[in-house]
């Protein structure tokens, strides 16, 4: 097997709901990522790249019939490089560069391009079509999140939790209260205000660009980011789920637009090209749990990785676990066994305060772990997340130059 590394990488900043990438189709978003991404490696022969691999959980609208080919080709890459997108709900755009490492680790080419896209506001409106000539059976559903078109079975033998639910499911279950969710949520605000007036996401952010009537405009900063967020504030929120539940708009992740891209390497493509590498895939791992509490997935799928890599929880020196519902964050912590503070996990924040496209967090989370490592000097990070449907990814990276 051959060891694969991830040399680097760029994400947009994290557009909100009608934001500042509203005007952007999701194909055009990640063609400036790969672009720019291959132009900061002039040294490489592109047609050497294997496959660009991307996640992506809609795919009903802009992003469909493959974005990642539309993608590769509008950034100006060789038509005889092929594409690929992949599906995994929410850790799309982590099992893209899983999929990508595995193939290299396999010796399947030296140099593949990974990462995830999803514009939530562009996500259509879909209409099923009617069963029968003039009938009126027509549904119609808002693809931007959630369930549509479910199967009668599947709602019989799991049920169909809004994902809202299933972080209530969670919050009764391991009994966490309104006023841990709202603190977790509220330190999530603050870590990363700090991590921005640090400048620290600018390592990883790649500014856009474009042209109006009114003249130029950039967009180089997230703007999901609530940084005058008080503990007051948060605690009046209503229940955003359930009437007498304590999941708020404020303690949840939100629908956002956004895209990363990263390029992977063996080590024979890193003397090759002169490359220098950020971090290599250590180990990774994906589980199933019950659906009605998939929030709770990165508990077994971390468990699994670690003792893959031989490693505990303990020698992890940054843990990214995705803020899809602060009560789904801290029922995870609490089973692996951590505190509420402590403070390896999201040190940068996480989607409660950064946003959660869909498609793009997995890679995100990956990037942003391996920036992380880098720039502190440290060995080992674990990037982890829940997904819809009920299932778990986990994901060991490790900094060999310390």
């Amino acid at each position: 097997m051959q060891k694969v590394f991830v040399v680097d990488g760029f994400r947009s900043p994290i557009g909100q709901l009608g934001g500042q990438l509203a005007t952007w189709r999701p194909d055009d978003v990640l063609a400036e990522l790969i672009r720019a991404l291959v132009q900061k490696y002039p040294s490489l022969d592109l047609n050497a790249i294997e496959d660009v691999v991307i996640g992506c959980a809609n795919q009903a609208g802009e992003d469909n019939r493959n974005i990642a080919r539309m993608s590769l080709l509008l950034a100006g890459l060789p038509f005889s490089v092929p594409g690929e997108t992949v599906n995994r709900l929410c850790a799309s755009g982590m099992s893209a560069i899983i999929n990508a490492h595995a193939r290299l680790a396999a010796g399947e080419g030296m140099l593949m391009l990974a990462g995830g896209i999803e514009s939530m506001t562009r996500s259509p409106w879909v209409m099923s079509k009617s069963s029968q000539p003039f009938g009126r059976d027509v549904e119609l559903f808002d693809s931007s999140f959630g369930w549509r078109f479910v199967n009668p079975k599947m709602k019989a033998m799991y049920g169909v939790d809004p994902m809202g639910n299933t972080a209530e499911n969670l919050a009764e279950l391991y009994k966490i209260s309104r006023e841990d969710q709202d603190f977790f949520a509220y330190r999530s605000q603050q870590k990363c205000k700090a991590a921005t007036e640090a400048h620290l996401f600018d390592q990883e952010i790649l500014p856009l660009e474009w042209s109006t009537k009114s003249g130029n405009m950039t967009f180089a900063v997230d703007e999901f980011p609530k940084p005058n967020s008080t503990l007051e504030k948060l605690s009046t929120l209503r229940p955003a789920f359930k009437s007498d539940g304590s999941v708020t708009a404020g303690n949840s992740s939100g629908l956002n637009d956004g895209g990363c891209i990263t390029l992977l390497a063996t080590e024979e493509a890193m003397r090759l090209y002169d490359l220098k590498p950020l971090v290599s895939i250590k180990s990774h791992a994906v589980v199933g749990v019950e659906p009605r509490i998939m929030g709770i997935g990165p508990v077994a799928a971390t468990q699994k990785a670690l003792q893959r890599a031989n490693i505990t929880l303990d020698q992890i020196d940054i843990i990214e676990l995705n803020e899809a519902f602060a009560a789904q964050v801290l029922a995870c912590t609490r089973a692996l066994g951590l505190n509420d503070d402590d403070p390896r996990v999201n040190p940068q924040g996480g989607a409660i305060s950064l946003g959660h496209p869909l498609g793009m967090t997995g890679a995100r989370l990956i990037l942003t772990c391996a920036k992380q490592l880098v720039r502190e000097r440290k060995r080992w990070g674990l990037c982890t997340m829940c997904i819809g449907v009920g299932q778990g990814y986990a994901v060991v990276l490790e900094n060999s130059n310390v």
